[in-house]
């Protein structure tokens, strides 16, 4: 039960990661179609900042499953 939470876990931050990366390009393309110079600044540094959060939770998914992977099939170097 302990291996399927583990899993459960990656998958649900992974998901969610995704979706936060989606919603932060949108943001970003949205930010570009705005009139107001300092409104446009406060959307294009959220978004960035948007983005960077849910990239660094793919990786964290992606490299915590790389490392249970290679310790599942031995390949300790």
């Amino acid at each position: 039960m302990e291996k399927l939470t583990w899993w459960g876990k990656q998958f649900i931050i992974a998901s969610l990661s995704i979706f936060f990366l989606l919603l932060g390009i949108d943001t970003l393309m949205t930010a570009y179609h705005l009139n107001n110079p300092q409104v446009f600044i406060m959307y294009f540094f959220s978004s960035n900042f948007i983005i960077l959060i849910s990239v660094v939770g793919i990786l964290s998914a992606v490299i915590k499953i790389y490392i249970r992977l290679k310790e599942k099939n031995g390949d300790n170097e």
